[in-house]
């Protein structure tokens, strides 16, 4: 049976912000389709859940939405629930028997699948790209440059769940950047499961600093910031490109893991402490106001008391601007998965509050050395209570610090302003006029 045009879809995605552009994609077919999409699950004829597999926590969120909108289908509020994405991707014979309300199940990238399944047409090898509807607010919004990993990092289910890395070409992504800058996004967040290894696997081959090269040349952009870089991959001429590209911001986010050189090598994270601590060290010599951000993972199986010290010692020693931590999530069919997991919850839970109360006094400590001076920032929101809510270029949406301005401004606009307090996650600051 198949879905008459203009019923109304809601689309809920979960998990990281690469799974929000899959949903992306997605929307912008069926708005294509003359879908309507709704906000509300309940105002809905179709239901989408864009799940993520990664983390039990994530996979626990992805159940409890899904059982709550079995629950909207029963009742006959829904007349159709679709699941899709990693941990669909990856439990879907299991979920089809504990969860019978869903119609289907599909992976990550069965757009073409789920738009022919819903209109009964025949979708082969569609650009979702060209669909392309943001679920950002209009001045923002991601550019995933490749799919999947190589990586063989032992606590990582990503390579199982979405295959090996496959780069998007170069010039595909410069077209992607100037169509949204064309749409008014301002500012470009560019992702990959590892995006410093971009392009290997291209023929030609290509690399990370040379797409930059070419993004920085885009027409509309102001701010280009780069996530999810590997320590292990990060090329010395990239490191050069941080305070030479124009629109490249001072910001990486590059996730450590541990530092400790027992647990890297278990993690298989192909450099040790001193490894990692060169990049950092050539980060700053390069480009000395950079904002890095980080993440850790406590627990790891035989991570014993002294890899926890050395750990701590680390992320006092580096000083990370932002770090976020998880506790140690064991994941079906890793090489991780092979060992024991043999660190009680509660002290996984611990190490993460003792790593979490010292990043808060390191955030504390170099936010108060900002009172006074003068940033320049990005307006996310507006309108409660005459306030705005704004970013600096230290700070990426919705997982960083933003900046609180006692006057509203419009959104999507940057306005140059002066720092008068600070806290461990939060900048006030007053607008400075222009003269």
């Amino acid at each position: 049976m198949t879905e008459s045009v203009k019923s109304k879809v809601s689309m809920i995605s979960l998990g990281c912000a690469k799974n929000l552009v899959d949903s992306e994609m997605l929307v912008g077919g069926l708005k294509q389709e003359n879908y309507e999409m709704v906000k509300s699950s309940e105002e809905a004829d179709i239901l989408i859940v864009n799940t993520c597999g990664f983390l039990d926590s994530a996979r626990e969120e992805s159940v409890d939405v899904i059982l709550d909108a079995g629950e909207l289908k029963k009742s006959g509020e829904v007349e159709k629930l679709i699941v899709m994405g990693c941990f669909s991707d990856r439990y879907g014979t299991e979920l089809r028997k504990e969860i019978p309300e869903v119609d289907a199940f599909f992976g990550t990238q069965d757009h073409d699948e789920i738009l022919s399944y819903l209109t009964g047409k025949e979708y082969r090898k569609a650009d979702p790209g060209y669909f392309r509807s943001l679920l950002t607010p209009n001045h923002f919004a991601y550019l995933k440059i490749a799919e999947g990993c190589d990586n063989g990092c032992s606590f990582c289910s990503i390579p199982l769940m979405r295959g090996l890395q496959k780069s998007q070409p170069l010039e595909w992504n410069v077209q992607e950047a100037q169509r949204l800058a064309d749409n008014g996004v301002k500012e470009l967040l560019v992702i990959a499961q590892d995006s410093t290894s971009y392009g290997w696997d291209l023929n030609p081959r290509s690399s990370l600093h040379e797409l930059m090269d070419a993004l920085n040349e885009v027409n509309g952009l102001e701010w280009i910031r780069l996530h999810y870089a590997h320590p292990a991959h990060l090329h010395r001429e990239m490191i050069h490109r941080f305070g030479e590209l124009e629109k490249l911001v001072p910001y990486i986010d590059m996730p450590v893991q541990h530092g400790s050189d027992g647990v890297l090598k278990s993690m298989r994270r192909g450099l040790n402490s001193t490894g990692i601590r060169n990049r950092l060290e050539s980060l700053r010599e390069k480009c000395p106001e950079i904002s890095i951000r980080t993440s850790i993972i406590v627990g790891f199986p035989g991570e014993s008391n002294d890899d926890f010290k050395e750990l701590y010692n680390f992320v006092e020693e580096i000083e990370f601007d932002r770090l976020g931590v998880f506790t140690y999530s064991e994941e079906e069919g890793t090489h991780g998965a092979t060992l024991k997991d043999d660190i009680p919850k509660e002290v996984k839970t611990e190490r993460m509050d003792t790593i979490m109360l010292l990043q808060q006094e390191i955030n504390y400590q170099k936010n108060q050395k900002l009172v006074g001076k003068r940033e320049k920032v990005i307006i996310d929101l507006n309108g409660e209570d005459r306030r705005s809510v704004a970013r600096s270029y230290r700070d990426a949406p919705e997982v960083d610090n933003f900046v609180r301005i006692e006057e509203e401004l419009p959104v999507g606009e940057f306005f140059e302003v002066e720092i008068t307090d600070a806290s461990e996650y939060e900048l006030s600051a007053r607008r400075i006029d222009n003269e």
